[in-house]
């Protein structure tokens, strides 16, 4: 992994890596998470001959809180911008629950931008009863057990030091309002519209043990996108892709490398 420290994005200062050589591919995390989730899978894809760029989106990580509070589009459109700032045209994707959602947006309303599109767990399709802070907490408790599990206790106790500095024991009572309101913004667009337009080839990674995203949002991703194809892991959790990095990195270079 390359660290190239922070840059300025749109006046937000944010984390960012960037490693291997090769097609370009942006990989972007989920809600409450940070680059260090993408770590393990870009080290995979980076062997497989592919350059990865990650950052923390505005709000997460190291990165700073934006001054206003976000839509997914703001998200969507900042993740342009930082493709602009490295001077990239078209790039493979890969996203991660919010990261999902991202990708919906960009799929569809960006398709020259994006070559290939991976989504693991993607949120996007607005569930019958809201998830509200429950969702956040669960994929905060889902990625810091998925951690110890692969023995980044470190980061981990990182992840819950920063998490209950910002939130407490109570995921969103006790958000900034600033992201208060982000979360609000975010969890109640439907995206299933954007899914019917994505122009690019995709795959979509799941686990059928997923609680926060169940897999039937995934099959339905998979009815609703045109060209798009469903890679369930058995006995993964909304975590998938990180549960089996090596085993998503070869679907997804499989996917990237497709003509």
């Amino acid at each position: 992994m390359v660290p190239r420290g922070k840059v300025e994005i749109n006046g937000i200062r944010i984390r960012e890596f960037i490693i291997g050589d090769g097609a370009p591919a942006l990989l972007v995390h989920g809600w409450g998470a940070s680059l260090e989730l993408m770590a393990p899978l870009a080290l995979c894809l980076s062997r497989l001959g592919h350059q990865c760029y990650a950052f923390d989106l505005p709000g997460f990580g190291e990165s700073d809180e934006p001054r206003e509070p976000l839509t997914i589009f703001d998200y969507a459109a900042f993740c342009l911008a930082y493709l602009d700032h490295h001077q990239l045209g078209a790039v493979n994707f890969f996203g991660h629950s919010l990261g999902g959602r991202i990708g919906l947006i960009l799929g569809s309303d960006y398709s020259d931008r994006i070559g290939k599109l991976a989504l693991s767990n993607s949120a996007g399709i607005k569930p019958k009863a809201p998830l509200g802070a429950r969702l956040r907490l669960r994929a905060y408790q889902s990625a810091r057990q998925t951690l110890e599990r692969v023995g980044a206790k470190s980061v981990s106790d990182s992840m819950r030091k920063k998490y209950s500095r910002r939130f407490g024991s109570d995921d969103y009572k006790t958000a900034s309002p600033i992201m208060r309101r982000t979360l609000i913004n975010v969890v109640n667009e439907d995206l299933l519209s954007y899914a019917k337009r994505v122009a690019v080839p995709t795959i979509l990674v799941w686990g059928d043990k997923d609680e926060e995203t169940p897999l039937w949002m995934g099959k339905k991703l998979e009815q609703t996108i045109a060209d798009a194809a469903l890679i369930v892991h058995p006995g993964a959790g909304h975590y998938a892709y990180l549960d089996f990095p090596e085993k998503t990195a070869s679907i997804i270079d499989a996917l990237y490398r497709s003509q």
